[in-house]
């Protein structure tokens, strides 16, 4: 059993840097082997390229940088984004990193009828710090908008699993005990899931 934490902020002492920690800790700490991925630290390049273009229209090698993302993902069972919300959404951080990797040929065949989905082996977790209450994001239909753009649009295009979906709303104003013992809650719940699979497939 396997994951791989996705964390996109800049700054490693944020609270989104935490989330991811706690996550990987507890899941390691369950025999779960797992890798963190900090983009920023790593300097992933967010730019669709030219090189990019080619590739997705067949007509050239995939960038060694996005080939080295595939890989890493073909070995994991579990992956686990961890985002602030901006805009509604993933920070450009991430939202490159899912134009670049996620690609015709290995997370979806467009070209074949019918359409092939690729990863179906993957199940992908979400967690979003965000600075809004729960009640902002129901009455301003953010809940919906970040459904539809990220779980319909980019994981269920590419068939894969969608797993713990949490906002931490409030994350810049509750009390830093709340915020730590929902850090803790949300690893737990994703730990528990990532094992259940592995129980299921026993």
């Amino acid at each position: 059993m396997s994951a791989l934490v996705v964390v996109a902020h800049p700054d490693t002492g944020s609270l989104t840097h935490h989330l991811a920690r706690r996550i990987a800790s507890t899941l390691e700490s369950r025999g779960v082997r797992t890798e963190m991925a900090d983009l920023h630290a790593e300097g992933f390049d967010p730019r669709f390229s030219l090189a990019d273009r080619r590739r997705y229209l067949g007509d050239g090698p995939p960038p060694s940088d996005v080939l080295a993302e595939q890989q890493r993902l073909d070995g994991v069972d579990d992956v686990i984004l961890v985002f602030p919300v901006y805009w509604w959404s993933m920070p450009a951080m991430l939202k490159g990193w899912v134009d670049r990797v996620f690609v015709r040929g290995w997370a979806f065949d467009d070209s074949v009828v019918p359409f092939q989905k690729m990863l179906g082996r993957l199940t992908v977790h979400l967690v979003m710090p965000a600075g809004d209450t729960a009640d902002g994001f129901r009455r301003r239909g953010y809940d919906t908008a970040i459904a539809t753009q990220i779980e319909t649009g980019v994981l269920g295009y590419c068939g894969a699993r969608t797993g713990v979906v949490t906002t931490v709303h409030e994350s810049d104003t509750a009390p830093v005990d709340a915020v730590v013992a929902r850090a803790e809650e949300i690893a737990d719940e994703i730990a528990r899931m990532a094992l259940s699979h592995v129980a299921t497939s026993c």
